[in-house]
């Protein structure tokens, strides 16, 4: 039977009691992060907590475990469930209480929840690239928090699936915002472009590592956003996110991008992420 964590205990699934008042399940009042694990060590898990933290404290739910323990927790339910390579996905919602949309009064206990999941990496998507579509982006202007409400993102997902496409490009009006569940990237004549970290996109812990990996391979950076019609006229794109990694991205609708490979300096992205991850120990 599969271990996960409720609150602060290592339980069976089975074990596991949820209220139909959640605010979570009623309102999606919550956040939540996912973390990869590679030969059982879970990669940039402070930035991942961090971030946790402050989608947290920017809708007012207050985590009861400081940073320290609640690491603690998750390699336990890591180890208990024997993740060699996979994912752990954890979140918070607001609690229990009666269906009222503002928050309860007095303040109710919040709910934590955590699992594991195995999965391995991607590599012919790494390796032979991906097409995507354009996609409207009708989700809130909060993006930034990482919560619950995923609707706008499932929608996009499902539009990009339906047209056999792995990821969906989401844009407000022309500018390109961020994927469904990623964060997007075009390379003209030598320079890497992406939009600005604000309230129109979630600030990617894989991004962070990425602009660490430019400085570090010698790619320039603008962090500046630019339109659907400049997106498909890159030399090189690709996506990024905790389980897509670095992803080639060949083809938009039915644009082909560059000449329909991945690019010379996404590849050198790709193994400078690789030589990031085999610090873990080996692949």
């Amino acid at each position: 039977m599969t271990t996960m964590l409720w609150n602060d205990r290592l339980v069976k699934k089975e074990e596991i009691k949820l209220s139909i008042e959640d605010r979570g399940y009623q309102f999606g009042d919550g956040v939540y992060e996912v973390i990869k694990v590679y030969n059982g060590s879970m990669f940039t898990v402070t930035e991942h907590i961090d971030r946790f933290y402050e989608s947290a404290e920017k809708i007012n739910i207050v985590i009861p475990y400081t940073k320290d323990v609640l690491h603690k927790m998750v390699y336990d339910l890591i180890e208990a469930n024997e993740i060699v390579n996979g994912y752990v996905y954890f979140q918070i919602t607001r609690g229990s209480s009666p269906r009222a949309h503002a928050f309860p009064q007095p303040t109710t206990e919040p709910v934590f929840i955590a699992y594991t999941m195995k999965g391995e990496r991607s590599i012919e998507n790494f390796e032979k690239g991906v097409k995507a579509k354009f996609v409207e982006d009708i989700r809130w202007l909060r993006c930034d928090i990482k919560s619950l409400n995923l609707l706008g993102n499932v929608l996009a997902k499902e539009a990009a699936q339906q047209a056999g496409c792995y990821e969906a490009i989401q844009h407000r009006g022309e500018i390109v915002t961020e994927g469904s569940s990623s964060n997007m990237y075009g390379i003209k004549d030598g320079v890497l472009y992406t939009h600005p970290t604000n309230n129109l996109i979630l600030h990617g812990i894989t991004r962070r590592v990425i602009m660490s990996l430019c400085e570090e391979i010698g790619l320039s950076v603008i962090e500046e956003a630019f339109t659907t019609e400049q997106a498909i006229d890159m030399d090189e794109f690709f996506m990024s996110s905790t389980s897509s990694e670095i992803t080639p991205i060949i083809q938009i609708d039915d644009s082909i991008i560059g000449n329909g490979k991945p690019g010379e300096w996404t590849r050198k992205l790709q193994a400078a992420f690789d030589a990031r991850v085999q610090q873990l120990g080996s692949l």
